[in-house]
């Protein structure tokens, strides 16, 4: 196995096909479409996560609407290649054996991104043990640090043992894999400490780090980590940024001189996953220009930066627009850019390939809801996460301005889906009250709930609704991506001014805001959305065609061929991977062309 790889990136979920249950959402949904554009770029990363052999359980809504939930059991053999390589940590003093199941992402040109699948469920591990990468997300503070302590520390010693040497960047995609920074600072005390013993410079095997005793932390160690990792965080909810009590952390890592210093662990006695992130990179950024500016008062002692979210053209455009955009810009997979041409495509020809594939998501939904939605009516959707700051519900605000809505300005339907996280009991309940708004409304608005949302019915909705809904409470949204991904199909967005639409809104022309930015108070919201749809965006779907697909065109042009991962990927070269100003020389920076794996 060849160690010529200068990136190696580290996600509790990459979400690389629907029939791998190892995603929850837009974090996995980024992660495995920042992989698949590094291979169509040939930047040479590797990247690591956990196997999950549960999956992101199998969604069920009762009679009331109420969700339960029950595990995915996958062939984890009909997706992966196991790898013979072995490793190891110590977790609360017992020996955890881990095994790499590896997913080969090939880009566009032949250039391959591994992606290894960390596993602990082998029979020299305790029954406990093999349990910890079977749930994504699940279990208590107990279990999740186990896994963090696996994906972190367990997923650098894999690399390690497979050969990978010499990496020059380790991109934590979220603050969940921030332990490989003390593994990390292990490495470089005991590097030193042996080439001070030996008068040179040692390289780790795969035993180093259980072979030597651990030296002291030093300022010069401390600096070369940091120049070693970049960190982007994803929210600013609090309940995203995993803490830990230290009496927990002592109990499961052990004692560690890293503890005493407080420049690399704080803070009040407790391990805060997001802090000991930031305080060892260094690069740090959001994800939108929004959340930047909000990560920066969330953390005012730390720089951070924003690079904007994008999603991948090849995966995310529908297949009637992709022989559209083959017929009219050449060349739209290799330069996401030239997608501005857009605007000159025959409107006649967008309004073709929108039919065609919203007729296939009508039957989709009508097939598997029992519904009796119709390709002619304004279909509006909104698919995501259930929890409370997404507003799910704000559609709901007044029925009765909506049965108005229906009756004066045109009628309309609505799609809905999406999990709510098993421990999530808010989000429970706000599917249970939009199944029961469903049925109140069922004479005067045909509602739709579509359960177990995955990639396949992503691609779906985001291309073949003529509308995509968004309410997040501002300013909750970092950034998001299922509006760039109805954008890149000429779908335009109606959404509240946060996160990335911030940035791709222009009123009118690549969609709608909802409020004000820096609103969120719900029933002024609620108004300016009902004002929009009744006033602006109905009528025009209904009478004066032209306009709006003259918005859908825009779409594309504006908002698809910027907010995509093969900007956002270089924009990541520049700013965080390959700077002159650390380790890696100019004339160190890894090939970019050819694959190093055969």
């Amino acid at each position: 196995m060849s160690d010529d790889y200068g990136i190696a990136y580290f996600s509790m979920e990459i979400a690389l096909e629907t029939d791998m249950p190892t995603y929850s959402g837009g974090l996995g949904v980024l992660a495995a479409d920042t992989v698949r554009s590094a291979a169509d770029l040939a930047i040479p990363m590797v990247a690591v996560t956990l196997l999950h052999r549960k999956g992101y359980f199998y969604q069920r809504l009762d009679s009331s609407g109420w969700q339960t939930e029950e595990p995915v059991d996958w062939d984890v053999q009909a997706f992966l290649e196991e790898m013979p390589t072995r490793a190891s940590v110590i977790v609360e003093g017992r020996t955890v054996y881990l095994r790499a199941w590896r997913y080969q992402v090939k880009g566009a040109h032949g250039f391959v991104v591994p992606v290894y699948f960390l596993d602990s469920d082998l029979q020299e591990n305790s029954e406990w043990d093999r349990n910890l990468t079977h749930y994504l997300y699940g279990g208590d503070a107990h279990y999740r640090l186990c896994q963090e302590v696996l994906l972190g520390m367990g997923g650098l010693r894999i690399l390690r043992a497979l050969g990978f040497q010499r990496i020059k960047r380790f991109h934590m995609n979220e603050g969940h894999a921030s332990l490989l920074t003390l593994d990390l600072l292990e490495e470089e005390t005991r590097k030193a400490a042996t080439a001070d013993d030996q008068g040179g410079v040692a390289w780790l095997d795969s035993n180093f780090l259980e072979a030597a005793e651990e030296g002291p932390i030093m300022q010069r160690d401390i600096e070369a980590v940091r120049q070693k990792c970049v960190f982007t965080t994803h929210t600013p909810v609090p309940a995203g940024h995993d803490q830990f009590p230290m009496d927990l952390v002592n109990r499961v890592l052990g004692p560690r001189a890293v503890y005493s210093r407080q420049d690399v662990f704080c803070c009040d006695g407790r391990l805060n996953m997001t802090y000991l992130a930031l305080n060892l990179s260094h690069y740090v950024n959001g994800v939108a220009k929004k959340h930047g500016e909000i990560s920066r008062l969330m953390f005012a002692h730390y720089t951070i930066d924003s690079i904007t979210n994008g999603v991948r053209v090849d995966t995310w455009t529908s297949g009637p627009f992709q022989e559209l955009f083959d017929r009219h810009i050449p060349g739209w997979r290799d330069d996401n850019f030239s997608l501005r041409y857009a605007l000159s495509i025959p409107k006649e020809e967008v309004w073709d390939a929108h039919r065609k594939v919203k007729r296939d998501l009508i039957q989709h939904v009508n097939r598997n809801t029992d519904s009796t939605l119709d390709d002619d009516v304004f279909t509006i959707g909104f698919a995501r996460r259930a929890t409370a700051y997404k507003r799910a519900d704000l559609l709901f605000h007044d029925i009765d301005r909506l049965k108005g809505i229906a009756s004066r300005a045109g009628a309309f339907q609505v799609i809905f889906a999406g999990k709510a996280h098993p421990q999530d009991i808010g989000g429970k309940q706000l599917i249970q009250r939009i199944c029961q708004f469903k049925e109140a409304l069922r004479r005067d608005i045909k509602i739709a709930y579509v359960v177990n949302y995955d990639l396949r019915l992503a691609r779906m909705l985001t291309a073949g609704v003529d509308l995509w809904l968004n309410t997040p409470q501002p300013t909750m949204e970092a950034s998001g991506t299922s509006g760039m991904k109805a954008a890149l199909n000429g779908v335009p967005s109606l959404s509240s001014l946060d996160g990335w639409w911030i940035e791709g809104h222009i009123e009118g022309v690549t969609g709608w805001a909802i409020g004000e930015k820096g609103g969120g108070e719900p029933s002024k919201d609620a108004h300016s959305l009902y004002d929009k749809l009744e006033t602006q965006i109905i009528p025009i779907f209904y009478q004066n065609r032209e306009r709006f697909t003259d918005v859908m065109l825009h779409c594309i042009a504006l908002n698809a061929s910027f907010f995509n991962t093969q900007r956002m990927l270089q924009q990541y070269v520049l700013k965080a991977y390959y700077l002159e100003s650390g380790p890696v020389a100019a004339n160190e920076q890894p090939s970019l062309s050819g694959s190093r794996i055969k």
